[in-house]
C-alpha cells in the first residue's frame, strides 16, 4: 500500500491535550471485523466483550522522564536533551535527540542545572542526534533523570500547553514495571486497577509482554512506497510463562486480546516456524502494513492515531483497510478524541 492512502482529515481540535478525568471513562469504539457493525461505548464496558479463558495481552514498559535541559558549556545557551536508548550502561553512553542542534558538536560539555550531571558529546549519528557519554557520581543514572527530568510527552500535546505534575502519573499505564519508555503504551493508558480486577474475577488472564516504545513510534513516513520505510528498532521481552498462555488460548480457539500496536509488534516479532508465540528477547524494527497475515492476536484494543502514522497503518491492517477507513471517519464525525491522551477502539 502506499503512504496517501492513509490520509484523512482531522481537525486539531480533535487532539486530546488531557486525559480525561478517570481513565475507563474515556470513550470506546467497538469494530466488528465480520459484520463492519460500529459500536459507541464507555471503556469500562470493554469487559462485556470477554469470556473466561480470554487472554489480554499488555506491555508493561514504563515511561521515564527522557526530556532533560541542561546549558552549553562556556556559552550557557539551554539546551534540550531527549534521551532515546542507552548504548552501554558500563560508559554510560546514550543516543540522544538535541535541540537546536546546530549548537552542539563532537567534545562539547552539557550542564544539568544543580545536579551532579554532566554529558559530552562523542559522536554525530543525524542532523539532530548525538551519541553523549554522561559523567556522574550517584550509582543510579535513573536516580538523577527523575529528579531533573521532564514526562515526555509527544510534541503534539506539550507544543499546545505546559507539561502539569498530572501528566507523569496519567502519561503511564497503571501496570507500568519496567523502565526504558520514551513513549506510553497510549492503549492501556485507559485501563483501571479496578477494571482489571473485574476483567481477571471474570476469568480473563493478564499476559505481561515488554516492548520500550521508542521516539520512532511518533517518526512521519516520508516514502509512498511502504516497503522503503525503515522502522526504528526498540527492545522487547517476551517470557516463557506468557507465551504459554497465549498458545494455551489460542489452541481453545479463546480472545487473544493486544492492548495497542507495541503489544503486536512484540507478538508478531516472536512467532515460531509452526504459528506458534515463543518467548524471545532482543530487538525488533518490525513494521505491519497490508498484505500481512496476523499469526497470534486475534482482537486488538487501540487509540486513535494520526492521519499517515505507522500505528494507523498497523490498524487498518489488522481491522481491515476499508473498514476501519470508515470507523475513523465515523470518530471525526461523532467527536472522538484523538491521539496520545484520546478515546479508544476495540477490534474484534
Amino acid at each position: 500500500m502506499k503512504l496517501s492512502e492513509f490520509r484523512f482529515i482531522l481537525p486539531d481540535s480533535l487532539i486530546a491535550l488531557h486525559p480525561t478525568h478517570n481513565r475507563d471513562d474515556a470513550r470506546l469504539m467497538v469494530v466488528h471485523r465480520d459484520t463492519g457493525k460500529i459500536e459507541h461505548k464507555i471503556f469500562k464496558d470493554i469487559i462485556e466483550y470477554f469470556d473466561e479463558g480470554d487472554v489480554v495481552v499488555i506491555n508493561d514498559t514504563k515511561v521515564f522522564p527522557a526530556r532533560l535541559y541542561g546549558s552549553k558549556e562556556k556559552t550557557g545557551a539551554k539546551i534540550e536533551v531527549f534521551l532515546l536508548r542507552e548504548l552501554s550502561e558500563t560508559e554510560h553512553l546514550w543516543d540522544v535527540l538535541v535541540d537546536p542542534a546546530r549548537k552542539i558538536r563532537v567534545g562539547n560539555k552539557l550542564f544539568f542545572g544543580d545536579s551532579d550531571l554532566v554529558a559530552e558529546v562523542v559522536d554525530n549519528t543525524t542532523s539532530r542526534g548525538r551519541t553523549i557519554r554522561f559523567l556522574y557520581d550517584k550509582p543510579d543514572f535513573y536516580d538523577i533523570v527523575y529528579g531533573i527530568g521532564e514526562t515526555p510527552l509527544p510534541k503534539n500535546i506539550y507544543s499546545q500547553r505546559q507539561i502539569i505534575a498530572e501528566d507523569e502519573q496519567r502519561f503511564q499505564t497503571i501496570y507500568a514495571k519496567h523502565i526504558g519508555a520514551v513513549a506510553a503504551p497510549t492503549a492501556g493508558l485507559h485501563f483501571t486497577r479496578q477494571l482489571m480486577q473485574r476483567l481477571e474475577l471474570k476469568g480473563v488472564d493478564i499476559a505481561p509482554i515488554t516492548l520500550h516504545i521508542g521516539l520512532g513510534t511518533f517518526r512521519s513516513v516520508d516514502v509512498e512506497d511502504l516497503t522503503k520505510h525503515k522502522a526504528d528498532s526498540e527492545n522487547y521481552e517476551i517470557l516463557e510463562s506468557t507465551a504459554n498462555m497465549i498458545n494455551n488460548a489460542l489452541e481453545k480457539k479463546k480472545r487473544v486480546c493486544a492492548i495497542g500496536t507495541t503489544s503486536i509488534k512484540a507478538l508478531e516479532s516472536s512467532v515460531s516456524a509452526n504459528g506458534k508465540l515463543k518467548s524471545a528477547s532482543g530487538w525488533t524494527d518490525k513494521f505491519i502494513f497490508a498484505p500481512y497475515e496476523f499469526k497470534v492476536p486475534n482482537s486488538l484494543v487501540t487509540s486513535f492515531h494520526l492521519p499517515q502514522s505507522t500505528l494507523f497503518m498497523t490498524t487498518c491492517t489488522f481491522g481491515g483497510y476499508e473498514l476501519i477507513m470508515e470507523a475513523y471517519e465515523t470518530a471525526v464525525r461523532e467527536k472522538y478524541r484523538f491521539f496520545s491522551y484520546g478515546d479508544a477502539m476495540l477490534i474484534i
